[in-house]
């Protein structure tokens, strides 16, 4: 059997959800109307529906984030979101708080985040021996780290690919809990980790001023893929539920190609996306622009990669150049040329470090052949290094000329029928009814061909078997009223009903536990959570965030690689 590879892509909403499966995603993930991780992407159940139905004619999954930890008065109301969500057709439920384990819920799948702290093989088996069908492992590991994983457990490894990194491992980072009472584990995070300070010695001597030193360059291992795959990892996540539509678009098609690359590259024999739907035209990705603060490999390879940007935590985007000539024009404008004569456009959004290091933001207002005209800003003069973090042609190129999905279904015409049969395996049948015989078989042979050929959204019909001696007569209208119902008989088999299903509490299928090695904080806030790693023989205590106190002392705020 074939092993499924899975692009995972995130979706703020349900339409960058719609855009992500139509750029080749396999998978997409997003959170309900509460208890996801970013408190500021929620999404009505229905908004879940109705992504959900989309993304089935493809096969393509849809999984929902409810992992932030839970208070005892919020399990029911968790509960409850889960079984909306299964109702709804999601295909699994992303969670960190090991309550979740101890609800009566529907028969759906459960992740383990990455909030759950994944870096050992003995975590990874214990989070198996819980019940969990995948692993979303902690982005800091090496691949010699992720094949050890792959060898203590048999269940699904996911990792992040690209996108921002925390400087903490996720669900160890208790800064923005201790300055703001906000917690990252409860979606609430104020970024601390992006804003700028002082680094000062025990003397006092100030050595860094004004620079986000906590702040880390974003993923970026589209290169190395093969090597996660090698590596025994299968769901290949993007990070983003709070970047835009083009983010998404170009990102996910940018990974789309790099994995049909490597199934195209003699892959294919051991090897299969776990959606289908075949992509056509669109445009050419480039993910240097849209949303960047620089590129990382991070530790993949087992040492630190070049990961700071604390000259900067904003998104810079794609390096122009340095401004090699410049003249004010009298008034408040200047132009100037950028060195290698970058192609720049009207309306185009440039930035560059001013003279106190901090990234300013200007538009190019007019451009004419390598004389770009902009607002005079301090700092803007000869020798700077100018960078583009906003693409306006890339931009009306991601937004007119998206890629088309579709689904190849193959067509065969016989005696007396039609009959389809789509990619996925659904089949479809029509009867042709009392027809005369045409008198021209070439003739008629090249209209079927053609008419029954043409596509009908999301499906790419192709005419793979006709009979021997006469062919029927069938007019133009008549192809096209076939084609049209094939389709209609074909979306019919996509619906999935929800059936009758029994609660059950994975608590109560659980056999033997193995139990983890714990050398962090356990991020227990309910009893029902206290009840699965007492289970587990660990005697949990009471979660950062229900300390009454949060500006007290204590010790441990954040753990980092």
């Amino acid at each position: 059997m074939l092993k499924e590879l899975e692009l995972l892509a995130p979706a703020g909403n349900r339409d960058i959800g719609i855009a992500a499966v139509d750029c080749g995603a396999d998978a997409v993930y997003m959170a309900g109307p509460s208890f996801g991780a970013r408190e500021s992407a929620g999404n009505p159940v229905r908004d879940i529906a109705a992504l959900a139905r989309y993304a089935r004619q493809f096969g393509v999954k849809v999984y929902v984030t409810v992992n932030t930890i839970l208070r005892e008065n919020e399990l029911e109301p968790a509960r409850k979101l889960i079984i909306e969500c299964y109702e709804a057709g999601c295909d699994a439920i992303i969670v960190q708080d090991m309550g979740i384990l101890d609800m009566d819920l529907p028969p759906i799948d459960l992740f383990a985040s990455t909030q759950c702290n994944i870096r050992t093989p003995d975590q990874a088996r214990w989070l198996e021996s819980l019940g969990f069908k995948r692993l979303i492992l902690a982005r800091e590991l090496s691949l010699e780290q992720i094949r050890d994983i792959r060898a203590a457990v048999t269940c699904d490894l996911e990792t992040f690919v690209h996108g921002a990194l925390c400087v903490s491992y996720s669900g160890q980072c208790y800064m923005s809990c201790h300055l703001a009472g906000r917690s990252a584990n409860r979606g609430e995070c104020i970024q601390a980790c992006r804003s700028r300070y002082d680094l000062m010695d025990s003397a006092g001597r100030t050595l860094l001023k004004g620079k986000a030193v906590l702040s880390l360059k974003d993923l970026n291992l589209s290169d190395r893929l093969p090597d996660l795959i090698d590596a025994g990892v299968t769901s290949f996540k993007i990070e983003g539920r709070l970047k835009n539509a083009s983010y998404v678009k170009n990102t996910v098609r940018r990974y789309r190609k790099v994995i049909d690359d490597f199934l195209d590259g003699g892959k294919g024999m051991q090897y299969r996306h776990s959606s289908f739907g075949v992509l056509q035209g669109g445009f050419e990705p480039s993910l240097e622009a849209t949303f960047t603060r620089g590129f990382t490999d991070f530790f993949i390879d087992g040492k630190r990669g070049e990961w700071s940007s604390m000259d900067t935590a904003k998104g810079i985007g794609e390096r122009m150049g340095n401004i090699m000539y410049m003249e004010a024009d009298g008034g408040r404008n200047v132009r100037f040329v950028i060195e290698g004569n970058p192609v720049i456009h009207n309306g185009d959004g440039l930035c560059f470090r001013n003279d106190e290091g901090e990234v300013t933001g200007v538009r190019a207002d007019v451009v004419s052949g390598t004389v770009v005209e902009t607002k005079a800003l301090k700092g803007l003069k000869p020798g700077v290094t100018v960078y583009r973090n906003l693409n306006i042609s890339f931009e009306r190129e991601l937004e007119k000329n998206m890629p088309h999905r579709f689904v190849r279904v193959e067509l065969k015409l016989e005696k007396g029928k039609i009959s389809a049969i789509s990619e996925d395996g659904r089949n479809a049948e029509c009867a042709l009814g009392d027809v005369p015989s045409a008198e021209n078989r070439e003739l008629a042979e090249r209209n079927i061909i053609t008419s029954l050929g043409k596509l009908v959204p999301p499906y790419a019909f192709r005419v793979v078997s006709l009979p021997q001696g006469d062919l029927p007569f069938l007019p133009a209208s008549g192809l096209n009223a076939l084609r049209r119902k094939l389709a209609g008989l074909l979306d019919e088999q996509n619906f999935r009903p929800v059936k009758e299903y029994e609660l059950s509490r994975a608590t109560d299928r659980m056999g033997s536990i193995m139990p983890p090695a714990q050398k962090v904080r356990l991020n227990c806030s309910n009893s029902s959570a206290a009840k699965v790693y007492e289970m587990a023989g660990i005697m949990p205590s009471d979660a950062f965030e229900l300390d009454a106190d949060i500006s007290g002392e204590y010790g441990e705020l954040m753990r980092t690689k």
